[in-house]
């Protein structure tokens, strides 16, 4: 009964897609430079779902299984929403709003029509709304911890049935993002977390039905899992849970932990050894980028060049050296949590020996967010992959009208291969690409001009505009030593 009312409300919500975006009347968009043999993508990141938009409605979605939640989350506004929302924003202090019911559906209208081709779907991190915990538990004072994990795990069913929907058969593979948990952000059981056991069942359902047990297990298990890639022979998609390596990172009763993440790296080596072995290539995706968080270094203010570290995005290096150590394998490695459209490129440490010959790095797509919480407008992108060397070759941006989904449209921003004039997003390309950035100190080009327009879609004002210099050695330094010995060579 459960499975025939879920496939009922996807029915209903299509149609009310199709209705809302005119789609009888449309044909896919076009990604730039996607040759006809190539496999189109879609991705994805950090959607930040709040269900809290309308406190009214919460205890009726508290009640209520997931089949339901679109109709309750479509009714008219509560008369009080308004005042209601400012009250709970005070309690549980964030920078914006998230991703309401209203810009989501508008999401998916744009994603039916303009991703329609697509062969599979990326979702990198990031699906709950920011403050969760705390917002549930404004609302809903008496609720007890088993409350919100089957509160967040419906947000999570929501989000994915709604995106099956859009893209019926499509496989749909999803990281997890460190607001992703059952009792707080940057928190996950070590071993066999709760909310990773509940969640399983819904990542393994999205996946083609051959991929499941084994995805089911792993994700269970640490949020990990590894799949073929739909579309691309010969090449595996690693997807891990890497909260576990950031160095905010505590159990969900706020103990530190290194446990998980020394087992996800032990696990992650064996998924490239076992794919080297079998001549296979392998994608990775997770949420947190390796590298330089810029704009917390300079927002704390750190004087690198004067023996302070940089702040880093991850608890270690040892992610970044990994995926670097195996670059003749490793063709891709996507995240998100950054909320901005960004590229970076793994390099080996010129010291570091390795078995695998000298390959240029492994490239790294940073995907912007549909939350629009730091201000910047909701986008996704659409990707054309290279089937015979699983490259990505180009991919094209497509950003919203507005942060309210409000009658928006959602037009192609830009096309990497026609702004940076280079044949693929692969390690070639970046190797020359990048040092052009770095070279044009002022931000004068117009590739760096480009990327500080498309860096934060929307708005061209943002940290790295002041910072351009220092941001640009962020592309291709990854460990805190090349990063400073770059930055401080560039501000001399």
């Amino acid at each position: 009964m459960q499975t025939h009312r879920r496939r009922l409300v996807s029915l209903l919500v299509i149609c009310a897609l199709m209705v809302q975006a005119g789609l009888m009347a449309q044909s896919p968009a076009p990604v730039a430079g996607d040759a006809r043999a190539s496999v189109r993508a879609l991705f994805l990141s950090d959607i930040h779902l709040d269900p809290f938009a309308d406190p009214g409605k919460v205890a009726r979605l508290n009640a209520a299984p997931a089949s339901e939640w679109p109709a309750i989350l479509s009714a008219p506004a509560t008369p009080t929403q308004a005042k209601e929302f400012a009250a709970l924003q005070d309690a549980c202090p964030t920078r914006g709003d998230d991703t309401t019911w209203v810009l989501w559906r508008s999401s998916l209208a744009a994603i039916h029509s303009d991703a329609a081709r697509a062969q599979f779907v990326t979702v990198s991190g990031d699906l709950l709304a920011h403050s969760f915990d705390c917002k549930y538990k404004a609302l809903l004072p008496v609720a007890t911890p088993a409350d919100l994990l089957a509160f967040s795990e419906k947000t999570v069913r929501t989000i994915v049935d709604t995106l099956h929907a859009a893209l019926p058969g499509v496989p749909l593979y999803i990281a997890m993002g460190n607001n992703d948990s059952g009792c707080g952000d940057y928190q996950l059981d070590a071993t066999h977390d709760a909310f990773l056991g509940l969640v399983a069942k819904i990542v393994g359902e999205a996946l083609p039905e051959a991929d499941r047990a084994a995805a089911l297990r792993d994700f269970s298990a640490g949020g990990n899992y590894s799949v073929p890639l739909a579309g691309v022979p010969h090449t595996r998609l690693v997807v891990i849970d890497d909260l576990f390596f950031s160095g905010k990172y505590s159990t969900c009763s706020g103990k530190p932990s290194a446990l998980p993440a020394a087992a996800q790296l032990a696990w992650l080596t064996g998924q490239i050894a076992a794919a080297r072995q079998h001549g296979d290539l392998v994608w990775v995706m997770g949420h947190i980028p390796p590298g330089v968080d810029l704009y917390a270094t300079v927002r704390k203010r750190a004087n690198i060049c004067a023996g302070e570290r940089p702040q880093m995005f991850l608890g270690s290096e040892s992610l970044a050296e990994l995926l670097a150590q195996n670059a003749d394998v490793v063709r891709l490695a996507i995240f998100g949590h950054t909320h901005d459209d960004e590229m970076r490129l793994l390099r080996r440490d010129s010291t570091a020996a390795s078995a695998h010959g000298a390959a240029l790095g492994v490239p790294v797509k940073v995907v912007a967010s549909i939350t629009p919480i730091n201000g910047n407008r909701p986008s996704f992108t659409l990707a054309a992959i290279d089937p015979a060397t699983a490259t990505l070759t180009d991919y094209t941006v497509f950003m919203a009208s507005n942060s309210t989904g409000a009658a928006a449209t959602w037009p192609p921003e830009y096309s990497y291969s026609t702004t940076y004039h280079e044949p693929a997003f692969d390690a070639a390309s970046l190797a020359r690409l990048i040092p052009t950035l770095q070279s044009d100190g002022a931000a004068k080009t117009a590739a760096s001009q480009a990327y500080l327009r498309n860096y934060f879609p929307g708005d061209i004002s943002s940290v790295i505009q002041v910072a351009w210099p220092q941001y640009a050695c962020s592309l291709d330094h990854d460990s805190a030593a090349s990063f400073t010995a770059c930055a401080c060579a560039a501000g001399k």
